[in-house]
């Protein structure tokens, strides 16, 4: 089985008018903690480790920014709505 058949993933557009900052990003990390495998934020191509502050600074996503989340394992589906759920709702900002 390839990573393609047991990754889920949804697009998501920044929509918080500070875009996607430290704040922002601590949140994001902090909901991954307990997730069971890899969770990643992707834009344009590049990829981060959605447990990693600076990784997720480093795609420079400001507001109206689309980035796809991924996850590794369908234990965390979980993880990844809630995640949705943070970014479309601006980091309560």
């Amino acid at each position: 089985m390839n990573n393609s058949e047991n990754e889920f993933s949804r697009r998501v557009t920044i929509t918080n008018d500070l875009g996607l900052h430290a704040r922002s990003a601590a949140m994001i990390a902090k909901l991954v903690q307990n997730a069971k495998s890899n969770v990643w934020l992707i834009k344009d191509g590049k990829k981060a480790d959605a447990s990693s502050i600076i990784d997720i600074l480093s795609l420079v996503c400001p507001k109206g920014s689309t980035i796809t989340l991924t996850i590794d394992n369908q234990s965390d589906l979980g993880i990844l709505n809630d995640l949705v759920r943070l970014i479309e709702s601006g980091f309560g900002e």
